[in-house]
């Protein structure tokens, strides 16, 4: 069983704004950037202890009053089944973060059983008692995840790795006696793979040293002997193996036929039948998506399950006594489900919405999944194999707002410089006075290589049905969900190109009736921080304002002050900013060289602790727009990592970011 870690947590930016670059050259780490305008530590008492801010004003409590039921929308991810599979393990928040919670019954009270100052989650322990539980959690988002053993018996808690290493959690073998995992524990960089029993601390045994590579753990087979993993190059290109637990041997799986020689082939999830002599797939050698194979694993044949389905299988998960299959479909964004039973796919009747962390109860009759409807908090589910009902288990509170007010999105696409159609979603404000225009966000993905899914999002519906603003989320060239051509798209030199999409975006804006083309602005995170940030240099004059959290400002800084986990993976997909041509290229595109031609306003948002795009991102831009005399707002945290997971942290920001728009849109 794979442990089921929530996918749902909020990333929040926006960016935008302008100063003038020293010559075309990078900021070097020993550059002297311009301080932040000194801000009395006392001017907000609003503003959580970790916060730090610089020329944010005092946020007004109506509008801490006028957000409070969005901020306080709860919601819960399954992640798993208790061993008599009686009742569910659930994350959700009760407090200022995310815990575990026991669920007994469908609609039941939630039990809480970790009370930790840090987000948590994890699973259960198979085995006879459903009290032993398997916690992951780091310490101040710096995603170093830490396993505890929690003993609820003997109220104990034991550290099982440790305190240090980045641990990424694997598979669980079926009686609970042996767990596989990813660690960097021997030299911080390689990520390489142990196996351990999470009921004996002290056990574990490294069973891969991976010597620069990085391997997805994707499924265990049912006798602990066997594992398959996938060495991960690039979204683009991956090769699965089988790993023979005990001796560290692994033996490559053979590629389809349809393979051409020397292309590139990406798998994505990987699934042991129920006797691990064959095994599922997602491969996309026979065409631009990953479709569903089975493939014997003594013949090397495969059989190809999905084609009738024109778009990726995601998620795939194995009931180990029954064998039988079930397995996501990512349909423009959204979420289908389909059960395999050897002879024939049924699809699964389920609401709009995305699907995460599928498992099948102990005895085969249930299948649990988290479900995130567009206008609904994420919530835990459940279907009977049977007779295809489908029962929610949690009822997350929507803070008391009554959700018929919620905006669902449409899906809309619009032309881009090359005639190529872009995706987007839509979320249009009701809007009282037909003549009336609306203020647009243009809310951006991170990734690159991921996928705006129409999750529910209270900043968004506040947005929206508060302030009367539209929100469109493009999920431009290089997005995940559209084919492996699309995917490439945006690489490397063709980076701009992407950006390009949101200039078409705003020609799109421009021609709609009810949207107002002069008051636009742009968000997103990571990623999205970059095409926020680039979108505001490259189109100064038609955006307004923009919110940059947690995002690139400059490649080469970026790529040479990340995780050293994550270089060789990042320049897969950027480009290797050694190399003097592919440097030369981020110079030229950087927004950092560029903001003097930024017009807009920022806000910028950084965790201090962020492993994956660095502090420094924040501070020089916030700094070099700031030498051209633009107005910029930081919020930065002591306490997080990349993204604001602490709900004071987060209330406190989104508020920021609310009044802040406030002021750019409504002018």
């Amino acid at each position: 069983m794979q442990i089921a870690l929530s996918a749902f947590v909020a990333l929040l930016s926006w960016a935008s704004f302008a100063w003038q670059a020293p010559a075309q050259k990078s900021v070097r780490p020993d550059t002297t950037l311009v301080a932040a305008p000194d801000a009395p530590l006392d001017a907000d008492p609003a503003r959580p202890a970790a916060v730090e801010t610089a020329e944010v004003p005092v946020i007004p409590s109506e509008v801490f009053e006028r957000m409070r039921q969005y901020q306080d929308v709860r919601t819960a991810t399954f992640q798993g089944w208790s061993p008599d599979g009686a009742g569910m393990l659930v994350a959700t928040r009760f407090g200022n973060t995310n815990q575990l919670h026991r669920v007994y019954t469908p609609g039941g009270r939630r039990e809480q059983i970790t009370f930790f100052p840090e987000p948590a989650s994890g699973k259960i322990l198979p085995g006879k008692s459903d009290q032993d539980v398997l916690v992951v959690m780091s310490q101040g988002g710096n995603e170093n995840d830490q396993f505890y053993w929690l003993d609820r018996q003997a109220s104990k808690v034991t550290l099982l790795t440790d305190g240090k290493s980045r641990n990424v959690p694997g598979p669980v073998q079926e009686d609970g006696s042996l767990m596989v995992y990813g660690s960097n524990l021997r030299n911080g960089r390689d990520t390489d793979i142990y196996v351990t029993n999470p009921r004996t601390p002290g056990s574990s045994r490294m069973v891969l040293q991976t010597d620069g590579e990085f391997y997805n753990l994707n499924s265990l087979s049912k006798d602990g002997s066997k594992l398959l993993i996938n060495h991960y190059v690039s979204i683009n290109e991956t090769h699965p193996a089988m790993l023979d637990v005990k001796s560290g041997t692994k033996q490559p799986l053979p590629l389809p036929k349809e393979a051409k020689a020397g292309a590139q082939v990406a798998f994505g999830s990987l699934a042991f039948h129920q006797d691990a002599t064959k095994a599922f797939v997602t491969c996309d050698a026979a065409g631009e998506f990953q479709q569903l194979a089975e493939v014997d694993l003594a013949t090397g044949e495969y059989r190809w399950l999905s084609e009738d389905i024109a778009w990726d299988i995601d998620a795939l998960e194995v009931d180990p006594e029954t064998g039988v299959l079930a397995f996501t479909a990512n349909v423009d964004g959204s979420h289908e489900l389909y059960l395999y039973d050897g002879q024939q796919i049924r699809k699964v009747e389920t609401p709009l919405g995305i699907i995460a962390g599928l498992e099948f109860s102990p005895d085969g009759s249930r299948l649990g999944f988290t479900l995130s409807k567009p206008t609904a908090p994420s919530d835990a589910y459940s279907i009977d194999l049977q007779s295809g009902d489908l029962v929610q288990w949690t009822y997350s509170e929507a803070g008391g707002l009554n959700p018929e007010r919620f905006i669902a999105p449409t899906r809309i696409r619009f032309k881009s410089f090359d005639e190529r159609e872009i995706p987007a979603y839509y979320f249009r404000p009701k809007q009282e006075d037909a003549a009336a225009r609306a203020p647009v966000v243009i809310y951006i993905h991170g990734g690159p290589e991921a996928q705006y899914t129409p999750l529910f999002n209270g900043l968004i519906q506040y947005f929206a049905v508060e302030q009367g603003i539209a929100v469109l989320a493009p999920n431009v060239r290089g997005s995940a969900g559209y084919g492996k051509t699309y995917l490439t798209l945006d690489n490397a030199e063709k980076r701009e190109e992407s950006v390009k999409d949101i200039g078409a975006l705003l020609d799109w804006i421009k021609a709609q009736p009810e949207l107002d083309g002069e008051r636009v602005s742009v968000m997103g995170g990571s990623y999205g921080g970059y095409m926020v940030l680039a979108s505001l240099v490259n189109y100064p004059e038609r955006i307004r304002a923009g919110v940059d959290i947690v995002g690139i400002g400059n490649f080469i800084t970026f790529l040479e002050r990340t995780q050293p986990y994550r270089q060789d993976l990042r320049r897969a997909e950027y480009g290797d900013e050694r190399d003097p041509a592919m440097r030369a290229h981020f110079e030229k595109i950087n927004p950092s060289n560029r903001v003097a031609d930024i017009r807009s306003a920022l806000l910028v948002a950084h965790g201090k602790n962020d492993p994956r795009v660095p502090f420094f991102e924040a501070e020089q831009m916030a700094a070099q727009v700031r030498t051209q005399g633009r107005p910029v707002w930081t919020v930065y945290a002591n306490n997080e990592g990349h993204g604001f997971q602490k709900k004071d942290n987060r209330d406190y920001l989104n508020a920021a970011i609310a009044l802040f728009l406030e002021a750019e849109l409504k002018k």
